[in-house]
């Protein structure tokens, strides 16, 4: 019983988490094709002016060896989760101070939301 009922508020207590990251992959790799696709790829071993964001969910921080990442984004040393990806993508320069990155951020959650459930089907 006392299994039961652990099971059952863990799977509670952790369902708006999930919940919160069930994005729509479909509408994200258009929000990614508009906002994101001029300087990152999602193709293994294709980098433009960011790194490829190829299986990127579950990798550390500055890890592609061909990408000349920043000072700032090495120094970070971070494992790119559905919620440091979407953190990141919200405001790129107040979460990476001193990164390369130009893009000011995705202001729309939804949109973020969905960009990142794309990337997670990237594998």
């Amino acid at each position: 019983m006392k299994y039961i009922l652990a099971t059952t508020l863990l799977t509670i207590a952790l369902a708006p988490c999930s919940a919160a990251f069930a994005g729509d992959a479909g509408h994200g790799q258009k929000v990614f094709q508009e906002e994101c696709s001029d300087c990152h790829s999602v193709m293994t071993g294709k980098n433009k002016k960011g790194p490829s964001l190829f299986n990127v969910v579950g990798r550390k921080s500055a890890t592609i060896a061909d990408f000349n990442y920043s000072d700032a984004m090495k120094a970070k040393n971070i494992e790119w989760s559905i919620e440091t990806i979407a953190e990141y993508i919200k405001a790129p320069k107040k979460s990476v101070p001193g990164g390369k990155m130009k893009y000011d951020g995705l202001d729309d959650a939804k949109a973020r939301e969905d960009v990142v459930a794309f990337l997670a089907t990237l594998k």
